[in-house]
């Protein structure tokens, strides 16, 4: 049996994304720019799938900006409140510190240029308090920058209670909701989102292409340089294809969202119950408010590396962590801001479940992960001494 179990990393492109960008590759092939009948064809398009976004999003057409992805729609994102904050004397910004590095790097970036930088505690169950939001905040805050639904625990932030805060005290507000776009329900007005970023592989739509949201009266700043392409805001011709078929995609997820989420939130709940039955283990995040097919456990006296290339050779694809920080042997910075040592941040696993999972496969993922993890144990010198009291426990 094989299994995709890494949906947060990546999901396969829906049958109904890559019709939508046929068409677009050698028919409707014109430069949206271009004046001429065949440039203006694909400009029509352009403007029909902002406003097709702006409708699922809740905002205007004109505050849709199409960008490579959600990496590069941070980063605008954060450097533009900054610009803007640093023109009315205002140098201090207020994140967490499990955001995903898209966002920390930003703000290592803005720390040298003398912004100041306030990381929340996210607390054990990964979630941050409006409350703790609201203390944070000082009169030369310029941006609050708060992840809608973490990447690697799943666990869903109070953004529309944040984003209130931020409005009374006069601050703008980003999410980068990468991980909640077409799977969690989004309306930037009602949720006082100020800026947004999502990205279109995350929801079955193509790589590469994202999509920031600023309100209007939000002055952007550009990250690329060239060109008046997206009202000048960053240049280089639209790639038309993958934006109809992030759109096709962001639309087919967001039909679907509750049916989807319902299913999959059983699932999820049943693969926790499961897992749960292994010894010294723990969930990471809150077992409730989290994304519908996120599971997050930590399991003591293993090695996540060996764990996930075990679970490949028996069909399973998961992670430990962050596609984009796979390759690091650091732990996880998302565990190690919710308390988790290091020696049990290096034992993660993420399944991230998909809409075409099965609860045949959610069995076989609870049989096989069991399994994996006993076999990894016999082997751990470490598990050895857990077991014979030279070394304490840490989960119980």
């Amino acid at each position: 049996m094989q299994i995709y179990a890494d949906n947060a990393a990546t999901t396969c492109m829906s049958q109904t994304a890559i019709q939508a960008m046929l068409p677009y590759f050698d028919n409707v092939y014109g430069n949206p720019s271009s004046l001429h009948s065949v440039g203006q064809r694909a400009n029509e398009a352009l403007t029909s799938a902002r406003e097709r976004i702006a409708k699922v999003l809740g905002c205007q057409a004109k505050e849709i900006y199409f960008t490579s992805g959600g990496s590069e729609a941070d980063n605008q994102a954060l450097l533009s409140a900054a610009r803007l904050g640093q023109r009315k004397g205002k140098k201090h910004i207020v994140s967490t510190a499990f955001e995903h590095h898209a966002v920390l790097h930003m703000l290592k970036r803005l720390e040298q240029e003398s912004f100041e930088i306030t990381l929340l505690d996210v607390h054990e169950n990964g979630i941050v308090s409006p409350e703790e939001v609201a203390a944070a905040i000082r009169p030369d805050t310029c941006l609050v920058t708060i992840m809608y639904a973490n990447n690697e625990i799943g666990t869903i932030q109070p953004i529309a209670e944040i984003g209130k805060v931020c409005h009374e005290r006069g601050v703008l507000f980003h999410t980068d909701a990468v991980q909640a776009a077409g799977h969690l329900h989004i309306d930037v007005k009602e949720q006082n989102i100020d800026m947004l970023s999502l990205s279109a592989h995350k929801f079955h739509g193509p790589k590469g292409i994202g999509v920031l949201y600023a309100r209007q009266g939000i002055l952007l700043t550009n990250l690329i340089e060239g060109g008046a392409q997206e009202r000048g805001r960053r240049a280089g011709t639209e790639n038309l294809p993958a934006i109809m078929g992030m759109t096709a995609a962001l639309e087919e997820a967001a039909e679907g969202i509750d049916r989807n989420a319902a299913r999959l939130t059983a699932l999820r709940d049943k693969l926790i119950a499961g897992l749960s039955r292994v010894e010294h283990c723990a969930l990471n995040g809150d077992a409730e408010q989290r994304l519908p097919g996120n599971v997050n456990f930590c399991f003591e006296g293993i090695e996540g590396e060996s764990l996930l290339l075990l679970l490949d050779d028996k069909g399973v694809c998961a992670s430990s962590g962050s596609a984009c920080t796979s390759g690091s042997l650091d732990p996880s910075h998302v565990l190690l801001a919710i308390g988790r040592p290091h020696e049990v941040a290096h034992g993660s696993l993420r399944l991230s479940l998909g809409e075409d999972t099965t609860e045949e496969e959610i069995d076989y993922l609870i049989k096989t992960v069991t399994e994996v993890v006993t076999y990894l144990r016999r082997m751990s010198p470490v598990w050895r001494e857990l077991q014979s009291g030279k070394r304490a426990y840490i989960l119980k």
